[in-house]
């Protein structure tokens, strides 16, 4: 099992581009220089984002997909992000202005793409107490041929809030 931390995300490099489509090339990198032909993936959020365009870009290394409170992708009204904190962040706030600009206006192509991820595919969504419009999520399951949606109530961070339940759902659909 790999974790990894995004360009500007945790200990990944600060670089002056950032963004959705970056990201998933650097996923494909990474998959390339370790020799890892198919694999589960597994994201959250963003991270999810960039998961399912793994998925669409090189459908024949996914084995597996969960994606974890992601909603399939509409515009939405921008706001803007905060400039940052003076103490340090696990993250780059010019990545958070970058990609969240990506997430108010994403390209469509993205949600059409949803049809075309052949990897049988786990939704995880957090319940009503998430942020993420729980209809857009199950929306995202619809438009994948293959995906079955599991509700966990847990808010956002499904995974952090009630890691048993979101095991208990994702080890079996991993292992099958």
């Amino acid at each position: 099992m790999y974790a990894l931390d995004l360009r500007g995300h945790g200990d990944s490099g600060r670089t002056a581009a950032y963004g959705l489509e970056a990201m998933r090339e650097d996923v494909l990198a990474f998959l390339d220089a370790l020799g890892l032909d198919r694999i589960a993936l597994v994201g959250h959020s963003m991270g999810g984002a960039v998961a399912y365009l793994v998925a669409q870009a090189a459908p024949e290394r996914i084995d597996r997909l969960v994606l974890e409170e992601i909603p399939a992708l509409y515009p939405r009204p921008s706001s803007v992000p905060p400039e940052g904190a003076d103490e340090p962040a696990h993250f780059d706030w010019a990545m958070v202005r970058a990609v969240k600009a990506q997430l108010d206006t994403p390209d469509p192509a993205w949600r059409e793409g949803l049809t075309r991820i052949t990897a049988p595919t786990l939704a995880v969504a957090g319940g009503p107490s998430s942020h993420v419009p729980q209809e857009r999520i199950a929306e995202l399951a619809r438009l994948i041929p293959d995906c079955r949606l599991v509700s966990i109530e847990a808010g956002h961070l499904v995974h952090n809030a009630r890691p048993a339940e979101f095991v208990a759902a994702v080890a079996p659909f991993l292992e099958a």
